[in-house]
């Protein structure tokens, strides 16, 4: 995946990089990108870059040559770097206000900023003075390289270190360990200050390989940052490969259809005892939390005071659809997708009478859309769609507007080109429990008595 599909990175943003473990190799590497795709790249720094790192910038020129001078230069290469001075092997940003002055006289498509200073540390906690993030920031990238781990916690290791202890009482030379990362990345006074409210959050673990236990562990830090609703997706790559991004983790919500009338049953199925003491709908919400979804939405009508008092056990969200009598799966679905917060990327729809779902279906789903597979994830068994489907949030508007007999699958059809297939072994996605005949076979299949 590329960085501006990985980052979300649209024409007219102004994009601020902060932190430590790659920010200059981030801007560069973007920038050529960019202009390889025909857009004109204006780049600064409010800090510095090192005096060779302008050598792989395609140009660079100083304020004083004019706003001319800058967009024929933007014709020419594509991407310009804009610097003050060259002094000691240190390249100088122009004035802070100036990129104000910038956004009004040139006519580029996108303006990167390298806003922060780590003196090359894998990972920083910002001085008082820090980070430089221009005022007119839309997108703000804190960057940290996960080659941190397990180095010492000390200002040879960790830019300013003495922050982070102050903060969380961590110990000088001990080991730096995944949740402090996340810790420090999500926090408004350390990896997060001086963010301009307006603009959006996109955090880059960079220098992750594409296999091995270095990835798990940037999936991890990329989890519990994004506990924090101010962070939109933290995306994991390594910014100098050539495919920079291997995925992209953003905030997911599970939404569970448990409001049907269960009237082929004879009785309400989501209530049904299935394994350890559990009924259907607590077995559902269990394999969520095994795959460590952990905003869950479930959709009650039917028996609803009693599926909410199982649901609400488990600390999960409950919404009543009052429509569930008339208004088929689709009425669920809508109760469920408007009652997401706003800081909600994707959407995974599980049906709650599929006690057999398993949390290595429901993490194969996730990872299709977080390798940027497609906006829409359904899997597919022996060449039969089913459930659990993911909906990114851009279609779920497109869910709201489908009128009364219409079903989500109108939805799929519309925007096919951007449904995504994985392939997975176990059946589970294509069953679920309609009648006495289905309980006993899904029961059956359990290997349950």
């Amino acid at each position: 995946m590329n960085l501006q599909q990985a980052l979300g990175i649209v024409r007219g943003d102004v994009v601020s990089f902060i932190g430590a473990g790659g920010k200059t190799s981030a801007l560069i590497n973007l920038g050529h990108e960019l202009a390889a795709q025909g857009w004109r790249v204006a780049a600064t720094t409010t800090t510095g870059i090192a005096a060779e790192e302008l050598e792989l910038m395609p140009w660079a020129l100083t304020p004083g040559e004019g706003s001319g001078m800058l967009s024929l230069a933007l014709d020419e290469a594509g991407m310009v770097f804009i610097y003050d001075r060259i002094r000691g092997g240190r390249v100088s940003g122009p004035a802070p206000e100036f990129v104000s002055r910038l956004l009004d006289s040139v006519d580029s498509d996108v303006l990167l900023v390298e806003a922060d200073d780590a003196e090359g540390l894998p990972f920083k906690a910002p001085c008082v003075d820090q980070p430089r993030i221009p005022p007119e920031t839309s997108l703000v990238v804190p960057m940290a390289s996960i080659s941190v781990l397990g180095q010492p916690l000390d200002p040879a290791h960790v830019y300013n270190p003495q922050a982070m202890m102050a903060r969380y009482g961590f110990n000088e030379g001990q080991r730096v360990k995944s949740p402090w990362v996340a810790q420090v990345m999500r926090d408004s006074r350390l990896g997060l200050a001086r963010v301009p409210d307006g603009a959006r959050v996109a955090v880059l673990l960079n220098q992750v390989r594409a296999q091995g236990m270095a990835r798990a562990r940037a999936r991890l830090i990329a989890r519990l940052v994004l506990r924090s609703p101010r962070v939109e997706r933290v995306a994991i790559g390594s910014v100098r490969g050539s495919d920079p991004v291997h995925e992209v983790q953003q905030p997911v919500a599970a939404i569970i259809l448990a409001a049907g009338l269960s009237s082929r049953m004879g009785q309400p199925k989501m209530l049904l005892p299935w394994a350890e003491n559990s009924t259907i709908l607590e077995h559902v919400i269990m394999q969520l939390l095994l795959a460590r979804v952990s905003h869950i939405n479930v959709v009650t009508g039917h028996c609803a005071t009693e599926t909410g008092r199982l649901a609400r056990k488990f600390a999960v969200n409950v919404v009543h659809n009052p429509m569930h009598a008339t208004g088929e799966l689709l009425s669920s679905l809508k109760a469920g997708l408007a009652s997401l917060p706003a800081h909600i990327g994707g959407a995974l729809v599980l049906l709650g009478d599929q006690p057999r779902i398993t949390p290595r279906v429901i993490n194969q789903v996730l990872m299709a859309w977080a390798e940027g597979r497609g906006g829409i994830v359904a899997p597919v068994h022996a060449g039969r769609r089913g459930h659990p489907i993911l909906f990114e949030r851009r279609y779920w508007q497109d869910i709201l507007e489908l009128p009364d007999g219409a079903a989500p699958r109108d939805v799929l059809r519309l925007h096919r080109p951007d449904l995504a297939l994985v392939e997975v072994a176990n059946d589970c996605v294509l069953s679920d429990v309609d009648t006495p005949a289905d309980y006993r076979r899904e029961r059956r299949l359990a290997g349950l008595p």
